[in-house]
């Protein structure tokens, strides 16, 4: 397989982004599954403006990219922006975040679009 390299530039904007905890912690729970701004405002005890902040900043670089389903926005992670190998590589290294969404989840409060 064929290695893609990054440009220092781009590589050091990445980094920048996901120098910042709350960024990180949101690509953390993108890694498994896709939320919703209101399911980052509860796990992260943020307000949706703060929040929504983020996404935009993640959403510009194309970390993550957005989807609507009915009045929700979904996010997810780019897995083929060019720089998602360095992404995965951080997740690889950081505990997992998804018993935050469980624990979500466990009160009920995990939204469900089907």
């Amino acid at each position: 397989m064929e290695k893609t390299l990054i440009e220092v530039e781009t590589a050091a904007q990445t980094l920048k982004l996901l120098g910042d905890k709350t960024r990180l912690t949101i690509i953390g729970l993108l890694k498994d599954d896709e939320c919703c701004v209101c399911e980052f405002v509860e796990v992260l005890q943020m307000s949706q403006p703060a929040i929504s902040q983020h996404l935009r900043k993640l959403r510009d670089a194309g970390l993550v990219k957005e989807q609507r389903k009915g009045q929700w926005i979904f996010y997810s992670l780019n897995q083929s922006s060019d720089v998602y190998p360095i992404i995965k590589s951080v997740l690889d290294l950081i505990p997992e975040q998804m018993d935050k969404l469980t624990e979500l989840e466990n009160k009920g409060l995990r939204i469900s679009c089907d």
